[in-house]
């Protein structure tokens, strides 16, 4: 099992950063591919960013790199979200969700575990 647990979200103006953090716990963190995903209210579920096991690739939506940059520190057992110049279509729960198994997961359904999401809110 592992335990997953999300933090840094806020109320930001437009415009403004935001680095969302995903600490890990209950199997070797080094194993584990990251994926940071978002749900605002009435919509589904997509995918944001990823980062492989080895932090050597990282992975963004079909509809390009965006403004969104994951990073992970496997001495912390953390993964990040780094938010640039966000926008209030920006505004959604922010979930990080893990798997043990490589390559590149766009799909909540080939996630694993799950966080509880942390709440990101930008005002215009």
């Amino acid at each position: 099992q592992v335990q997953l647990v999300e933090s840094g979200g806020g109320l930001v103006q437009a415009g403004g950063s935001l680095r969302l953090s995903c600490a890990a716990s209950g199997r070797t963190f080094s194993t584990l591919s990251m994926g940071w995903f978002r749900q605002a209210p009435g919509k589904e579920r997509e995918f944001v960013a990823g980062i492989s096991a080895s932090g050597s690739f990282i992975y963004y939506p079909d509809s390009g790199k965006g403004r969104f940059f994951p990073s992970r520190e496997d001495d912390k057992n953390t993964v990040y979200l780094q938010m640039i110049d966000l926008k209030p279509e920006d505004t959604a729960v922010y979930y990080c969700a893990a798997v043990s198994a490589p390559g590149r997961r766009a799909r909540p359904r080939e996630y694993d575990y799950w966080g509880q999401g942390t709440q990101v809110t930008v005002s215009s």
